[in-house]
């Protein structure tokens, strides 16, 4: 298993050129939330990911801000360096077992076929999130 990298603190004047991961969501309210996960509590909220983006933006500026003036280091972006792709994962037998048949009769590995079970499951609780922000602006304007 791979042990946390420590991460290098920067201070601000090295920020400003770092792209920070943007994580945009549907909020349960309705619209949507952008949140720099890197930036704890930085995040916004708008009627569109676009508005939410863009408010993000003039929310990680006073983030910065605030946290020089307090004297808080910025942490750098996350990047997908820090991650290897490989993780431990334990499961009951019985799982182990059907997994393994149906990546036999699937004829791939069981690598491959978790990744691809995992992929799908991501995939399809976003379209849930999307069809219920929909369903719920359907509803607001009725």
């Amino acid at each position: 298993m791979n042990a946390p990298r420590e991460k290098k603190m920067i201070d601000g004047s090295e920020y400003a050129p770092m792209a920070y991961p943007i994580t945009l969501y549907p909020s349960e309210e309705g619209g949507y939330v952008a949140e720099i996960e890197d930036l704890p509590g930085c995040l916004s909220q708008g009627e569109t990911a676009e508005e939410a983006a863009a408010a993000l933006e003039e929310c990680k500026a006073a983030w910065i801000e605030s946290a020089l003036a307090s004297g808080i280091e910025i942490p750098p972006p996350r990047t997908d360096a820090e991650y290897s792709g490989r993780f431990v994962l334990r499961m009951p037998r019985s799982l182990h077992r059907r997994l393994a048949w149906r990546a036999r009769q699937d004829g791939v590995s069981l690598n491959t076929e978790v990744a691809t079970l995992l992929a799908a499951a991501l995939e399809s609780k976003d379209v849930r999130s999307e069809i219920l922000v929909a369903m719920r602006a359907m509803v607001a304007d009725v």
